[in-house]
């Protein structure tokens, strides 16, 4: 690469500080323009190591991520260019070790607030080590159909409509980033569009000069004519119009210093950048104006003037054959991400899984179409977001009540039922929550609480084909079936199981229906003549209440149906079940070791 240029189709850059949609602008560019090797190289993000995922086109890649300069040098060898975007406390640090860094020669600061003693002491190590920086304050910079650094020159339509996919005849080079792409437009329409294009940034003391990079373009046989804007405050122009005299600018050279109408105010006046302040008559935009144009530069009467002698200049070299006949180059096309695309309604896209309980896309998410607020704050129980989330209706609050009264029922029972027994031995080796939770509620099943499902299952299938409950019990003796839902363990007809006895209750004073209730306390008056423990246990009791529940709900048959199909009668033991596994590992993690052994057991207790 020439001492002159920057940048060419094969530079490649490290991006300082994550910057996701800075670097897909880079890389959408790159594509458009064709290039072989994307311009990033990877990311430098202290702290931080990996990848990060981007769209080179329509093809997915990675870009590996550095915690600092030297790991990512070390790695990619023949990246040369620095990309800044640390903020203004952090870009002077990152900055040096760049300049300390040798394959590293050119660096944006994009930052704006550096502090001006920085920035003089970075520009002061660049020009020692022969480096050159661009910034801080500033947008960057762009070699037309080559390189181009960060947020420089817009969207994608812009850089087209600019020109700048490929490389014109036009150096040019501000302080301002905003002026400069206004100006790539205004070169696309007067010229055949910029070769080169810089923003050195607004600060009184930028990395490098006004200067430096005319004289780059001054040396550079493909740029035919230069072009650039300064503005009020400082002396950088004087020396633009040194080199002028000296003849050492000898292309033609288009300039006008902003800020004139300053002359109309009363005082000093502080315009956007910090560099643009007006002070003595010498740094005034006439006075600047008036030597450039002594001194041999275009200049024009006013800023809008700017864009004819712009014209004018480019048709005199075009006469003169000085301007190279530019072959238009064939472009990729750029894809639009699919988010873009469908804010404009300009895309549809069937979607891959149906969600009908909630929704996300609005300004607050909702339950069944109940916003989240509202069940908070509102006079919502835990029972009525399930009716929401489980059965996609408001339910009563009798009906509501009853999922409470299940969940509380269910929540625990003890600590040597297998779903409490497993999550205890998980919790006591030392696993994390979730994995003591996983372990408990893997054991759930026929034996263990997903006796529920089944149960209304068989019952309802007797009850609906107008089955005699001694019929049922028979045939399932035939079958070898256990009924579920009958037995238990330890309670019997002598010592009923309480929670039976409050379910039943509370079905008998609130459910219009109790046929299925009714139906099961039938079998077990069958089941308990054979043996006094064969009654209707608590997941039998849940499962008749529910059917129940569904009749006196006005539910309709097919819904009743999906609810059975979907095992949700199973989920409210799973629910109810997972409150009480949680409470054994957090009992567990809390008493570590203060333990002792029940004499007439094998539980431990405290």
């Amino acid at each position: 690469m020439k001492k002159y240029e920057l940048f060419d189709r094969n530079t490649q850059s490290f991006i300082y500080s994550l910057q996701p949609k800075a670097i897909q602008r880079m890389l959408d560019f790159d594509f458009l323009i064709a290039r072989n090797l994307p311009s990033i190289s990877a990311i430098i993000q202290p702290g931080s190591s990996g990848f990060h995922k981007v769209f080179f086109g329509t093809n997915e890649i990675l870009i590996p991520i550095y915690s600092d300069i030297e790991e990512a040098s070390k790695n990619h060898p023949k990246t040369d260019v620095l990309i800044n975007f640390a903020s203004m406390r952090s870009a002077y640090e990152s900055s040096l070790e760049a300049l300390n860094t040798d394959q590293i020669r050119v660096i944006a600061i994009i930052a704006e607030g550096v502090p001006e003693r920085r920035s003089r002491e970075l520009a002061m190590i660049a020009k020692k080590k022969n480096k050159l920086i661009i910034g801080p304050a500033t947008v960057g910079g762009i070699k037309a159909g080559a390189f181009k650094i960060g947020d420089t020159a817009g969207t994608i339509e812009n850089i087209i409509d600019s020109k700048l996919h490929r490389p014109g005849s036009v150096g040019f080079v501000s302080k301002s980033g905003g002026m400069s792409n206004e100006m790539y437009n205004v070169l696309a329409q007067t010229t055949n569009g910029v070769y080169e294009g810089i923003s050195i940034g607004g600060d009184r003391y930028p990395g490098s000069q006004l200067i430096d990079h005319i004289l780059r373009f001054e040396a550079n046989p493909d740029i035919k004519m230069i072009i650039s804007l300064g503005e009020i405050g400082g002396t950088e122009e004087y020396a633009i119009v040194d080199a002028l005299k000296n003849g050492k600018i000898k292309k033609p050279l288009i300039i006008w210093v902003t800020g004139t109408c300053a002359s109309v105010f009363p005082s000093e006046v502080q315009f956007g950048h910090a560099g643009a302040a007006s002070g003595n008559k010498e740094t005034s935009a006439e006075a600047k104006n008036k030597a450039l144009k002594e001194a041999g530069a275009y200049v024009p009467n006013s800023f809008d003037d700017f864009p004819d002698l712009i014209k004018k200049v480019f048709v005199k070299l075009e006469q003169k054959k000085k301007i190279p006949k530019i072959i238009e180059p064939k472009l990729n096309i750029v894809p639009e991400d699919y988010v873009v695309l469908k804010k404009a309604g300009k895309v549809r896209k069937a979607t891959n899984f149906i969600c009908t309980i909630s929704d996300d896309r609005g300004e607050e998410s909702k339950y069944f179409g109940v916003p989240i607020s509202e069940v908070a704050e509102g006079n919502y129980g835990i029972g009525d977001v399930l009716s929401l989330l489980w059965f996609k209706k408001k339910l009563p609050r009798e009906a509501t009540k009853f999922l409470e009264i299940v969940l509380k029922n269910v929540a625990d029972h003890g600590p040597e039922v297998s779903g409490a027994h497993n999550a205890i031995v998980a919790a006591r080796a030392g696993k994390d929550l979730m994995s003591c939770l996983a372990s408990g509620i893997l054991t759930i099943g026929p034996r263990f609480g997903g006796a529920i499902a089944d149960s209304a299952k068989y019952f309802k299938e007797a009850l609906d084909q107008k089955m005699e409950p001694r019929i049922f019990v028979s045939e399932m003796k035939k079958k070898g079936l256990n009924i579920p839902g009958i037995g238990h363990r330890i309670k019997s007809i002598h010592n009923p199981d309480k929670r039976v006895e409050t379910l039943k209750k509370y079905a008998f004073a609130n459910f219009k229906s109790n046929k299925y209730l009714n139906y099961a306390l039938s079998v077990a008056d069958i089941t308990t003549q054979k043996k006094a423990n064969l009654i209707l246990n608590v997941d039998g009791c849940i499962a008749m209440c529910f059917l129940d529940f569904m009749d006196s709900f006005d539910f309709s048959k097919q819904e009743t149906q999906d609810v059975l199909n979907a095992e949700i009668l199973n989920g409210l033991f799973v629910l109810g079940r997972s409150i009480g596994i949680m409470g054994h590992v957090f009992d567990q993690k809390r008493l570590k070791e203060k333990l002792y052994r029940h004499p007439e057991d094998d539980v431990l207790f405290l």
